[in-house]
């Protein structure tokens, strides 16, 4: 297990090239966020060039020398698919392509995002059905490649635990599982016990992480909350909130999970720029602390 962080966050804290971000922040992973034209920032941008698309091979190639060359892993591709658009086709494609792109790095995951977009439309079962569909074609068009696909707990349907249970369930597929971030089921309003007993539940199911933290007052932690309560005001440094860190590393150990502990500090709008620097290199050796006595 190790430590990463996602290249929004790197940007979020004032720098302007990734490379410089990772190397003066101590991170030796990144996540790389996939747009739909298929770019990803590049790690040290050449001749002004600051997106690399992972589709072409001689792009793709230049991106794994800029890893290489800084010593960085690309852990993870992240995606904000959305299975609800009129167009379907575009989106499976857009899947497969950064699945293959993915391989080709030697990264093990591709982050991807449930139903989000117009998903109060859909009655539950519908939902339902169109994800699973949507990811039965993506793995079999994918098929014997070795990369697997994390579905976030992310947004309404996506922080639904008994929706999350049902897609792996119904997919069955041991490239499906999950990324699984540490703050959104309490985000979305569980009380903070239900939090660690989801935590449990799917453990096991986990396929890469984003790490983030949220600080309620005491008396709130243990009720149910509306969707997002507060949370400008109440998201933290990942190693001052409420959710027990520790706990969690603790869950994912013992289920086997190897992969990174992907930084996601949401918090950062809060401090100056030197300060949110100072709390991801704060939290980096959170992390890493924790990896330790896991």
């Amino acid at each position: 297990m190790f430590v990463s962080i996602r290249d929004e966050i790197v940007f979020a804290a004032g720098y302007k090239q990734l490379g410089e971000g990772l190397k003066d922040l101590g991170y030796q992973a990144v996540e790389l966020l996939v747009l739909r034209d298929d770019t990803v920032p590049a790690l040290l941008p050449v001749e002004g060039k600051e997106r690399l698309r992972v589709s072409s091979a001689e792009e793709l190639a230049e991106l794994k020398r800029q890893a290489e060359s800084l010593n960085v892993q690309v852990c993870a591709l992240c995606m904000g698919n959305n299975f609800n658009a009129a167009d379907r086709e575009a989106e499976v494609s857009w899947a497969v392509r950064t699945v293959e792109a993915a391989a080709q790095l030697g990264t093990p995951v591709v982050r991807i995002d449930p139903l989000l977009k117009g998903e109060p439309h859909r009655a539950a079962e519908e939902a339902q059905t169109l994800v699973v569909s949507a990811l039965n074609e993506i793995l079999q068009r994918t098929a014997g490649i070795e990369v697997d696909l994390g579905i976030e707990n992310h947004g309404g349907v996506g922080n639904d635990p008994d929706f999350l249970g049902y897609v792996l369930s119904a997919v069955h597929s041991p490239r499906l599982g999950l990324t699984l971030d540490s703050g959104n089921f309490y985000w979305r309003g569980w009380p903070l016990s239900k939090v660690y007993a989801i935590f449990e539940r799917f453990a096991g199911d986990v396929k890469h992480t984003h790490i983030k933290n949220i600080a309620y007052p005491e008396e709130i932690r243990e009720s149910e909350r509306s969707i997002g309560y507060e949370y400008g005001r109440y998201v933290s440094p990942i190693d001052e909130g409420d959710i027990d860190l520790s706990r969690y590393v603790r869950l994912l150990k013992q289920a086997g999970y190897s992969r990174d502990l992907c930084v996601e500090d949401e918090s950062l709008g809060r401090y100056t720029e030197a300060e949110r620097r100072a709390n991801l290199r704060k939290g980096r050796q959170f992390l890493e602390r924790l990896i330790q006595i896991a």
